[in-house]
């Protein structure tokens, strides 16, 4: 066999291979493997992962906008130093109920994007059918708890869920994964009226399953144990917009000003803007429901 008729050598092993051949006879990688974003060999496996530098795959969730007709708007990112997109979002309507659901995979499991991703389309579709909070998420959870292969294989997410109906806003969460309460008169949160906690006084709705050093209590996946929903029914006291949003965004909001014009899918784009400038270390969802004269 002349040189010529060796077209390329194998991405995985560098073993010469053969013009037209399907698998590498050395190591037995299948050659017509897509490229890998990072590194450019042809050795991604079936799992999304490259098999020579190890890089997980970008997916087509890297960017993602919805857009309701009552104006309500979801925006997530992949953020600017993770490999792929392992928030997900669910952004639909029941009649004039808004049903919105955030998860973020967590890092440290495995597959932590399959979990965030069944979550909400498990949790949104309940929810839309008038099923209760604990019973969304009852559902959600077991179907993040089938994706585990063993103890060791245990993908997992946080969770939000909110049910925005027209004067009244259920919030069910696990993790920390947020809501926030904006007024419209300024785009800020809303200041309490009467005697409330700090969460209430700055607009925060819900309280993160966290400890102090930032690792969370409760996640839904199979390695979780005992975890309990949070429920939270909220009147706004005037027209304005539900945020709910992962921490991709919230950990970048001390000293920042909310956007106060413009309609909820150009706030979302430039809160994501901000948590991309300054430093979107992780990803990012962004979802923001109008309430009485909030659209723009």
């Amino acid at each position: 066999m002349t040189g010529d008729a060796r077209a390329a050598s194998c991405p995985v092993c560098e073993a010469p291979v053969l013009a037209g051949d399907t698998y590498c006879e050395a190591c037995g990688h299948p050659l017509g493997a897509p490229a890998c974003a990072s590194c450019g060999a042809a050795a991604v496996d079936a799992e999304g992962y490259c098999e020579r530098c190890g890089l997980r795959q970008p997916t087509g969730r890297d960017h993602a906008e919805s857009v309701l007709d009552n104006g309500a708007a979801a925006v997530t990112d992949r953020g600017l130093r993770r490999s792929r997109n392992e928030d997900a979002m669910a952004l639909l309507t029941s009649g004039d109920t808004v049903v919105a659901v955030v998860c973020d995979g967590v890092g440290s499991s495995p597959r932590a994007d399959e979990a965030s991703a069944v979550a909400v389309e498990t949790a949104a579709a309940a929810l839309a059918r008038g099923l209760s909070q604990e019973e969304a998420f009852d559902l959600a959870g077991r179907a993040v708890s089938k994706l585990a292969t063993s103890v060791y294989d245990a993908p997992a997410c946080t969770y939000i869920a909110a049910v925005v109906e027209r004067d009244r806003i259920t919030l069910g969460w696990a993790g920390d994964t947020r809501a926030y309460w904006l007024a419209a008169e300024r785009g800020h949160p809303s200041p309490d009226s009467g005697p409330s906690s700090a969460i209430e006084r700055n607009g925060l709705l819900t309280e993160d399953d966290a400890i102090e050093t930032g690792e969370i209590t409760a996640w839904l996946g199979a390695d979780a144990e005992g975890v309990v929903l949070n429920v939270r029914t909220f009147t706004p006291p005037a027209p304005g917009l539900l945020l709910v949003c992962s921490d991709g965004l919230w950990r970048y909001l001390d000293g920042y000003a909310f956007p106060g014009i413009g309609t909820p899918l150009e706030r979302a784009r430039e809160m994501l803007r901000h948590a991309l400038d300054s430093g979107g270390q992780d990803n990012v969802t962004i979802a923001l429901i109008p309430l009485g004269d909030a659209r723009e």
